[in-house]
């Protein structure tokens, strides 16, 4: 279940990095607020050796895995990103004109900002605050945005937001501007309901009480076009899924070979979910640091859900996390869904 940290006590706790310098890099500051990394290490390890083997999706995205992502989002299979993007361009005016202008844009998971790139410029946004687990992603996000919007503050966090989220008093210095969450491509479906749940309950309480969230969310279709979007013909998602593995390797000492496991990507339609795995090819021992962990053939590694929604149940969903009103725009197709929610 999702930790909610109080905001006083994040403010404490936080530290400006030692990077970026602030006036060598145009004036923007990046601040850390990420716990420890040895017991996200530890829960990574006992997932390993559990009876189900899992990894969190988290790890997908080393610098090879996020030049994979990239490459997945160009397959003619995976809908996603091109159908958002569709959304986006088809309906940017009318959503504009329900957003704050003058804005506060908190990118969520910020990657390289280029989504983030439109709004701004339409929004006239007063300030960008580049959200990421990844210290790397964060400075090229905000190298980018001072480069192109040199009048706008720029500013970032570091942090796994999935596990918790605390800007009160970062929004809380520009008062006088409205937040708005960003948070594209779906990628709330890799989170279990109740996690999604508290997720979008902590996205509310931090845009207390006049911000709002822009969110992508995918919506339920035929199993065969999901399936197809998780497993490309040209093998770069179980590239992709596979890559964890070298991953795990450098993170916990361990000695996976990627090559004896065998991408996996199914529709639970009871569940409204993608589940991928990886699945052993043979009986095999493999070293997780100072233990061992045997993988019978055919035994396989959860790496991903990825959970679609119905227009009405994520609806239901925002309702329930505390957000009072939302509207949605879909493709023609019904297939992907953006929606804008306020309190």
């Amino acid at each position: 279940m999702l930790q909610e940290s109080d905001g006083t006590a994040a403010q404490r706790a936080s530290r400006e990095m030692a990077w970026p310098t602030p006036v060598a890099r145009g004036g923007y500051r990046v601040l850390s607020r990420i716990a420890d990394g040895s017991e996200e290490l530890l829960r990574l390890k006992d997932g390993l050796l559990a009876s189900k083997a899992r990894i969190d999706s988290k790890y997908f995205y080393d610098a090879t895995g996020c030049a994979l992502f990239n490459a997945i989002c160009t397959q003619p299979e995976y809908y996603l990103t091109r159908t958002e993007a569709r959304i986006f361009s088809r309906y940017r005016a009318e959503i504009l004109w329900h957003l704050p202008m003058g804005a506060q844009w908190v990118d969520l998971g910020c990657g390289d900002g280029l989504k983030s790139q439109p709004w701004i410029s339409a929004m006239g946004a007063r300030r960008y605050l580049a959200v990421d687990i990844a210290p790397e992603a964060i400075d090229n996000a905000l190298r980018q945005m001072v480069a192109l919007f040199p009048a706008m503050e720029c500013a970032g966090v570091v942090c796994d937001f999935s596990q918790s989220l605390s800007i009160y008093d970062i929004l809380g210095e520009q008062p006088e501007s409205a937040p708005v969450m960003f948070y594209p491509g779906s990628s709330l479906g890799n989170f279990t309901p109740p996690h999604a749940f508290a997720l979008l309950k902590t996205f509310r309480k931090n845009l207390a009480p006049h911000g709002c969230l822009l969110i992508g969310v995918d919506l339920v279709k035929d199993a065969r076009v999901l399936e197809a979007a998780y497993d490309d013909a040209q093998g770069i998602t179980a590239a992709f899924n596979r890559n964890v593995l070298g991953v795990v390797n450098r993170l916990l000492d361990a000695d996976f070979d990627p090559k004896k496991f065998q991408h996996d990507a199914r529709f639970d339609p009871r569940a409204a979910r993608i589940e991928m795995r990886l699945i052993s090819t043979v009986d095999q021992r493999v070293r997780i640091g100072a233990e061992s962990r045997r993988f019978d053939k055919g035994e396989s590694i959860h790496t991903e859900y990825s959970h679609k929604y119905t227009v009405e149940g994520f609806g239901r969903l925002l309702l329930k996390a505390g957000f009072a009103r939302h509207r949605v725009w879909t493709d023609p197709a019904g297939w992907f869904g953006v929606f804008l929610a306020s309190a």
